[in-house]
């Protein structure tokens, strides 16, 4: 089981990135998936969920900017990241939980125990 993050980079505050998470070793099509965020010194944080009916969750600092959407053809989820702003800075991370698991609520989709499975992460660094 693999996850891959790419598409980080520096970007101005008012910009735009696109995330891409690959996925292996899984049926993709029946699992959740989801990106979290850690910036320097500070915890592991949720960003935004996807279940694998497309329902999506988005952390309240990012609902407005950012876009998830996934691609089961391409074992694939993406995090479309608008109107960047320099507090968006930190290593994202894709993540999926146990096939078992069910993410039904905003609660589940948001909690890092949940998530059995996580990538290495790519760096977004946004300038002021």
């Amino acid at each position: 089981v693999q996850l891959q993050a790419s598409g980080g980079g520096l970007v101005q505050a008012g910009g735009s990135l696109r995330l891409s998470c690959a996925a292996s070793g899984f049926t993709f099509d029946t699992s959740s998936m989801a990106w979290f965020r850690q910036a320097p010194g500070k915890e592991r944080e949720f960003v935004s969920a996807i279940t694998r009916i497309g329902q999506t969750y988005y952390e309240d600092s990012v609902a407005g900017r950012f876009t998830i959407t996934r691609n089961n053809d391409e074992s694939a989820v993406y995090l479309q990241m608008n109107d960047l702003k320099p507090e968006d800075t930190a290593v994202y991370y894709c993540a999926s939980p146990p096939l078992t698991f069910s993410v039904d609520d905003y609660a589940a989709a948001s909690s890092l125990r949940n998530y059995a499975v996580w990538g290495r992460g790519t760096l977004v660094t946004v300038s002021s």
